[in-house]
């Protein structure tokens, strides 16, 4: 936590208290319903709360046992320590006291002996509070007591009332709870008695007599010690310093002198301790003159009391105060020590009521600076101050006497809400009372402080507040008017009021883009609940920088109004948090634009709203730069940033999505405890404009960084990299929170705002969850570790790699890790490495005529005996394993150890592809690198669902299909079961129908030989779906074992296509069902000839749809009305459900309605298919936008007529954006070479000029490209949807690969 305001101080004569307990120094303060217990200045140990109508007058902490007693309305409340040796300091309520007199409440509080508590109001009370009160003394008072306060040996105590000169001394006459008595005596003052203070012994244990420090309204000091005991007086006037003369003019003028005098005394005990640890401080610093510290020593031979004097303007005088109590008193025991200046206690500049000061001076154990001084001012502040004793008392000029450490204060009310400026350099935070603070931000000395500016108290109540000009002014919205105050002076004044009427109720209130060079307008907007916008202009003086107002003031008026729409169903309108660049204005308005306010209906819909102010019309435009449905109903919380992210909380509030407004996906989900109810968002952005999430619970906050799209392994987009826990310091519910421009984040609960550090340990849970190298550092910035999470990835990133091998560089993958093997040869640990290993960015996106793979390396074995073995040009299996073992002995600077592992794969893989890189296409080499790496991780991990859609497209769209089967035959040691099948998604990528159904009987082999026992009914399903029912039989006859074979060989021996023995395998394939052995039902329900109930229990029974595919390919080809059914009802709504464009683009090919296969890569699948089911949200993921899928687009679309044609129904505007878009995703993965690359070199389709009327010919797609050079196949004719047929189509299959087409079916660029 950078630092803390724990609440305003309450002006209050005991407010403010300390004490050391067992070594620990103690502060306690009351702040409102508040207890306020620290350690340090920026040490707090605890916030206790009362009930919120209760307000505390007084606060004691008893040094001999920790326990800390406030008071309130009469009601004394005690509270006990625990935890202290286990590490968990706290303190609980031990008991409580009603004291409340007939007129009057307890007013003072003072911890005697053994556990004695002194409660003073119109009686003095002494309780005994060790288990359970006990009241062991009381006294009845005349007038109310002021203060009353226990000698330290509990011997006496001091009381005086309200305006009373004269301070009674009780004196105990005994001890003990069975008979306490006290007498007392009057100690007479010349006027009214403002503080008194008993000095304090050095050793608790030490009996001496009491010294009684009184101050009085004459500004005189007077000293009260024994110095007769035998008097009728138990304390007698010892001598007396005047605070005026202490401090005289410093000038003949004497303007600008102050009369306001303070005092504080430094007790012996404080003084002996301060000067010990300067001298030990001093002996350890030889080099360095001590002569403050020589003057001191000299001075103050013995232990004395100091009593300081100061004054507002820096003035201070010091007295020595020795042989206090000495009957014989010298001249000499009263001396000044120093008479100096520049001790500057940050007094108020102007003169208010409660301008009163309270000092408190104790000594800690730091060297450093071991004197402290605790400054309560009654406007609402406690400041810390250190000092060196020997610096503070120099009689020398000096400029730094004290350091302020720490300035405690804040609200005295709940905090309600905190709002920022737009740059982020203030904040205003504001209670349900109207009362609000400004906070501005400052450097200081450790770092970065939040400092009160300001303070408002709005006597209307306060709807919504927004900061101008860095919060010099402030404008408020209330129900039926809008306010203007200058915040420049320590109390804001309200300059300007501006009243309207509205039709709806005001929701939002927002900051305009300032317009024209006029910086000294500014406009702000409300949006009502009926969409209408009502803009203000305020004029604010040229000069409003300073303090001086001028001739011409501030001045607000209505500037323009309109009428938005879009107001159906409308939930709220808000105001977007500022990220990135400032706003500014433009003079157009345009979807680029930064956004101003979100607005959220009920149904979920989402729009974001810019705005520009047209100074010559006078008016203001606005436009909905984007519009995304969630489908997300009734949201309870939303907030968008201005870099177009928005996060979205459901009804329960316990569920959180993030959404990008640019493309309307969805990239984060994320479902909390039902006890995490989300209650804020707040936005936040690193300098480049990544962005970052708080997100508020009652009690915690948690951060969301935004992280790399990961496609390869579907990784989350964004990941928490802190949570904060506010608990263990308040009991009290966080408010609200916000950013600063710096990236502190600012938290309120209660009475308390908490400024947490920018800096991220690294050492955190959450940071070593990332797993990402920056464990070296103690600590990182926030921005610095989103930065890390988000920047453009090195090229010898596994994820880079990775997308240059779907874009087709397999070239310049090839290039990186031959460079890499070269950097790692003279790399050792700690050293920098180039994250583009000595190569050019343009090689990734400049068009090269480079030479093809095969003829590059036909070259190099032509001219192997002429090339240098020291530079290799390919990547070899010799260089791949020389490379792991480099890469498995140095850790790479930029990537953490799993991505290290991950590019050992790729490299491998690339090795073993290179082999077969002249006999296998773009298409195979893509497979086969990522089956390979699936095939790895499942060796490492032990479990693997497969390969995913996108390989399969892949090697669906591949002419080399013999080689891919070989190769995953290869990697199954030859002997592939159902379950290799499956997760190489083999039988839906092959397409010669006579090659899958001999791959198919494979299948069925190995899967009857897989078990010793060679079981007829592991294969049954396989045969059965290929029609070899003799070859079943005859595995049934060796079958000897099996209790079922002669039953089965009987009814196997049948001729099925007899009705009755149709009838007799659906019986057996029913009965199956019921005993629930679904493959085997499904094997006897092909035995009846039943495709359409087999491929269903595949589907619905098994959960296999690749089983029922594969079945009904193999039992009725690709023509299969089955097979297009199950495609049309259960792979494309799947597709839709899921958001799944891979699998919706390899439905539609199989359904050969490949124009739609080429809409469904750019399309979202549920606006192409119609599916009875609402899709999943997911549809909406970030996921389903692979950039990959333009890779694949360009392709296929210039590969067929068909697929021209379905090209040339999407839009250029969608064609455009979809480009865009992948751009973005690119950007977004750290390509960002690869997104400079596409839209560098991507060819958009030539728009067909003409247009088809009736009577005239469609126009020819083929004069849409602009490239003339390739070959597009005609399959306009022959359309396979089974919409167009109902029965399964004869004829011979379509050709597996490449078959040559005919003259007529090719299209040239001679126009034939």
């Amino acid at each position: 936590m950078r630092t803390v305001l724990p609440g305003k101080p309450r002006a209050k004569l005991q407010a403010v208290c300390t004490a050391q307990w067992e070594g620990l120094r103690v502060i306690a303060y009351i702040s409102g319903n508040a207890l306020v217990i620290l350690g340090g200045p920026h040490d707090l140990l605890q916030t206790i709360y009362l009930d919120e109508s209760t307000l505390l007058d007084a606060v004691a902490v008893d040094e001999k046992t920790g326990k800390i007693a406030t008071c309130s309305a009469g009601d004394v409340t005690v509270y006990k320590p625990y935890g202290r040796n286990e590490g968990v300091l706290k303190w609980s309520f031990q008991l409580s006291l009603h004291v409340s007199d007939v007129d009057c409440s307890a007013a003072t509080l003072s911890w005697g002996s053994d556990e004695e508590l002194l409660i003073g109001s119109k009686a003095l009370r002494l309780y005994y509070t060790a288990e359970v009160e006990t009241l062991i003394w009381e006294r009845k008072l005349p007038k109310p007591v002021k203060i009353a306060e226990f000698s330290h040996d509990a011997t006496l105590i001091a009381s005086t009332s309200q305006y009373d000169r004269l301070v009674k001394i009780w004196r105990r006459q005994s001890f003990g709870s069975s008979d306490t008595r006290f007498d007392f005596t009057y100690l007479p003052h010349p006027t009214t008695v403002t503080a008194i203070h008993w000095s304090r012994p050095r050793h608790k244990e030490h009996t001496v007599d009491s010294v009684l420090f009184s101050t009085c309204a004459d500004s005189k000091i007077r000293i009260w010690a024994a110095t007769d005991p035998h008097g009728l007086q138990a304390l007698q006037l010892w001598t007396e310093i005047d605070m005026q003369k202490s401090i005289q003019p410093r000038s003949l003028a004497g303007n600008g002198q102050s009369n306001e005098r303070y005092a504080f005394i430094i007790d012996s005990a404080d003084f002996v301790s301060a000067k010990e640890l300067a001298v030990r401080a001093a002996s350890t610093d030889g080099e360095n003159e001590h002569r403050a510290l020589e003057h001191l020593v000299e001075i103050t031979k013995t232990s004395l009391e100091i009593c300081v004097v100061v004054d507002r303007r820096g003035g201070m005088s010091a007295w020595g105060l020795e042989n206090i109590g000495c009957k014989a008193r010298k001249t000499t025991d009263k001396f000044n020590i120093a008479h100096v200046e520049n001790v500057h206690l940050s007094f108020s500049n102007e003169s208010r009521v409660d301008d009163n000061v309270r000092f408190t001076a104790f000594c800690s154990s730091s060297t450093e600076s071991p004197l402290t001084l605790l400054v309560h001012h009654f406007d609402g502040r406690i400041l810390w101050y250190e000092s060196k004793l020997d610096e503070l008392l120099d009689p020398s000029p000096r400029q730094h006497r004290l350091q302020a450490k720490a300035l405690w204060t804040g609200h005295e009310g709940t905090i309600k809400k905190i709002v920022r400026s737009v740059s982020g350099q203030a904040v205003i935070s504001r209670t349900n009372d109207n009362e609000a603070l400004l906070w501005k931000q400052q450097k200081a000395d450790a770092g970065m402080a939040l400092v009160r500016s300001s303070s408002l108290m709005c006597p209307e109540h306060i709807h919504r507040s927004c900061l101008l000009a860095d919060g010099a002014f402030i404008v408020n919205l209330h129900h039926r008017s809008i306010s203007l105050w200058d915040s420049r002076s320590t109390v804001a004044n309200q300059v300007a009021i501006c009243t309207f009427e509205l039709r709806g109720k005001p929701l939002c209130l927002l900051p305009l883009p300032q317009g024209g060079k006029e910086y000294h307008h500014f406009y702000v907007a409300t949006i009502t609940s009926k969409m209408e916008a009502f803009v203000w202009e305020v004029r604010l003086p040229r000069n409003f920088r300073s303090t001086s107002t001028g001739i011409i003031g501030p001045t607000m008026k209505k500037f323009h109004s309109s009428e938005l729409g879009q107001q159906d169903d409308l939930a709220f309108v808000l105001p977007v948090d500022p990220a990135g660049s400032m706003l500014t204005t433009s003079s157009f308005l345009d979807i680029f634009a930064k956004d101003l306010a979100i607005s959220y209906t009920k149904s979920g819909v989402l729009r974001a709203w810019a705005a520009s102010i047209d100074l010559d019309k006078n008016r203001v435009n606005w436009l909905v730069t984007s519009t995304v449905e969630t489908g997300i109903e009734n949201p309870s919380l939303a907030s968008g940033s201005s870099i177009r992210k928005i996060a979205v909380v459901n009804r329960s509030k316990t569920g959180l999505t993030i959404w990008d407004s640019w493309s309307g996906q969805l990239e984060y989900e994320a479902t909390y405890e039902a006890s995490d109810t989300i209650q804020d968002l707040d936005w936040s952005s690193t300098p480049d404009s990544q962005s970052i999430l708080a997100v508020g619970f009652p009690y915690k906050v948690v951060i969301l960084a935004q992280m790399r799209y990961d496609y390869m392994n579907a990784g989350p987009a964004w990941a928490p990299i802190r949570v904060i826990h506010v608990k263990e310091l308040t009991s009290h519910p966080i408010g609200d929170s916000t950013w600063l421009g710096s990236g502190n984040l600012v938290v309120g609960a209660g009475t308390q705002l908490y400024v947490y550090d920018k800096d991220v340990a690294t050492s955190d849970e959450k940071i070593v969850d990332l797993s990402i190298p920056v464990h070296r550092q103690g600590s990182l910035s926030i921005f610095d570790l989103v930065t890390y999470l988000n920047g453009p990835l090195p090229v010898f990133h596994p994820q880079f790699l990775a997308q240059c091998v779907l874009a087709g560089k397999l070239n310049q993958v090839q290039k990186v890790i031959i460079n890499l093997y070269k950097a790692l040869k003279f790399f050792s640990a700690g050293d920098d490495l180039d994250s583009f290993v000595s190569m050019s960015p343009d090689e990734f996106y400049a068009e090269r005529r480079d030479t093809s793979a095969a003829a590059k390396k036909e070259m190099r074995s032509t001219y192997a005996d002429l090339m240098d073995d020291a530079d290799p040009e390919q990547v070899t299996e010799e260089l791949a394993q020389s490379l792991t073992e480099s890469l498995t002995s140095l850790a790479l600077p930029q990537l953490t150890s799993p991505e290290q592992l991950h590019l050992l794969d790729i490299i491998e893989s690339m090795a073993i592809v290179e082999k077969q890189r002249r006999s296998t296409d773009e298409n195979a080499t893509r497979f086969m690198l990522f089956f390979r790496q699936y095939m790895i991780r499942k060796r490492q991990n032990s479990s693997g669902k497969g390969v995913t859609w996108r390989e399969i497209v892949w090697a669906y769209h591949s002419s080399s299909q013999d080689i891919l089967v070989d190769q995953v035959s290869r990697h199954f040691g030859g002997r592939m079961l159902w379950e290799h099948v499956r997760e190489s998604g083999m039988f839906m990528w092959m397409t010669d129908i006579t090659a899958l159904r001999a791959q198919f009987e494979v299948i069925a082999r190995n899967e009857y030989t897989k078990s010793d026992d060679r079981n007829p009914i592991d294969c049954s399903l396989y045969y059965l779906a290929l029609k070899k029912k003799k070859v079943l039989l005859g595995l049934w006859r060796m079958a000897a074992w099996n209790r079922e074979q002669s039953g089965t060989q009987k009814l196997l021996r049948n001729d099925f296509n007899e009705p009755r023995w149709k009838t007799a395998a659906l019986k057996n394939a029913y009965a199956l069902l019921g005993k629930r052995r679904f493959e085997y039902a499904a094997a006897f329900f092909l035995l009846a000839g039943n495709l359409r109930d087999a491929v269903n229990v595949c589907l619905h029974q098994l959960q296999d749809l690749q089983l029922a595919i594969a079945v009904a390919r193999v039992y009725d080809g690709d023509d299969s009305f089955v097979l297009h059914s199950i495609v049309e009802d259960e792979v494309l709504p799947r597709a839709a459900l899921d958001g799944n464009r891979w699998l919706a683009t390899w439905a539609f090919w199989m359904l050969g309605r490949r124009g739609m296969a080429v809409r469904a890569l750019i399309s979202p699948v549920y606006t192409l298919v119609d599916s009875p089911q609402t899709p999943k949200l997911q549809s909406k993921s970030y996921l389903s936008a692979d950039p990959a899928l333009v890779v694949l687009y360009k392709q296929l679309r210039e590969k067929t007529l068909q697929t021209l044609k379905g090209a040339s129904k999407i839009s250029p505007r969608a064609e455009w954006d979809f480009v865009i878009q992948n751009a973005r995703l690119y950007d977004r993965m750290g390509c960002d070479l690869l997104a400079l690359d596409l839209v560098r070199n991507w060819d958009f389709l030539t728009p067909p000029k003409e247009s088809a009327v009736k009577g005239e010919a469609i126009p020819d797609p083929r004069k849409m490209l602009r490239r003339r050079s390739s070959l597009v196949v005609d399959d306009l004719s022959s359309p396979k949807s089974p919409t167009e047929h109902k029965t399964k189509m004869a004829g011979k299959p379509a050709p597996t690969v490449f078959e040559e087409p005919t003259s007529n079916s090719l299209l040239d660029s001679f126009g034939f």
